[in-house]
């Protein structure tokens, strides 16, 4: 797909330049940028996956609106394609009806997915799943139709005007590291949960599956590293035994369940 290849080349390419103006960046636009990559890492984590892949906990209309327009900003894909993609990865595994199969090697499963057509098996497997609770959700079915608006308010408009209006950054500075530079990071660490968190960490809730615990995507990801565990509960809304070592996201839900905006945690 040799647009996807010349596209995420680009961004590569704009990200290493984002890193040169760091120096000359104010100190409120890189707390902004990393504000910014907390806001669309819970629209992945506690949205797309937790909420909407795996169906973890209920959400009240305005968190759903809020972790829509959060995974707007993550900027991957729809969260309909982001869960049917993800509800077909978890009951095919690591065969070749995995969209990001990790036994085809760590390029594969980290970028090199996007590069290629689908397998045929991901097509036939994916179009067999019932997603009618995510077509039932007005907030997904709204999300689907403005996605395009909604990318380029979220992602890239709002990240570059805030610095800029607010404390006088340049444009350049503000699109390149609030924009550009944070978008870039969050998908790569997204994707080390498809790739690393595959093949590096140990496995001591089942051995016979690939998926490990790996503490640096922890870190990353707010939470998502707990994979060997994930994998065999997919259903825990914390994606973790020992939630309160370190995942944010688990916070998060907990805080909006105290909030009265969440609802009915499912625990292994």
């Amino acid at each position: 797909v040799w647009r996807n290849v010349v596209l995420l080349g680009l961004l590569h390419a704009a990200a290493l330049y984002a890193l040169a103006l760091v120096p000359a960046a104010r100190p409120l636009t890189l707390l902004w940028a990393y504000f910014c990559f907390l806001l669309n890492a819970l629209g992945v984590t506690a949205g797309a996956h937790r909420l909407w892949s795996h169906r973890s906990y209920k959400a009240k209309l305005p968190l759903r609106i809020f972790l829509a327009a959060a995974n707007s900003m993550a900027f991957q894909n729809d969260i309909f394609e982001w869960a049917r993609d993800h509800r077909v990865h978890h009951k095919y595994s690591e065969t070749d009806a995995d969209p990001h199969n990790a036994r085809r090697g760590f390029f594969f499963s980290h970028i090199g997915w996007l590069f290629v057509r689908k397998h045929q098996d991901v097509i036939e497997k994916g179009r067999k799943l019932d997603l009618t609770d995510l077509l039932a959700d007005p907030v997904v079915r709204f999300q689907r139709k403005y996605y395009k608006i909604t990318v380029a308010l979220m992602c890239f408009l709002i990240p570059t005007m805030v610095p800029w209006c607010f404390w006088g950054e340049s444009l350049w500075n503000s699109y390149f590291l609030a924009s550009i530079l944070r978008y870039t990071i969050s998908l790569n660490i997204t994707w080390l949960v498809n790739s690393a968190a595959h093949m590096y960490g140990n496995r001591p809730y089942d051995k016979h599956i690939s998926p490990r615990q790996n503490l640096l995507v922890t870190l990353g990801t707010i939470g998502e590293g707990f994979h060997n565990y994930h994998h065999t509960f997919p259903f825990d809304y914390s994606s973790s035994e020992f939630g309160l070592n370190f995942n944010p996201t688990t916070w998060f839900i907990d805080l909006m369940c105290w909030l009265g905006l969440a609802t009915d945690r499912r625990r292994a």
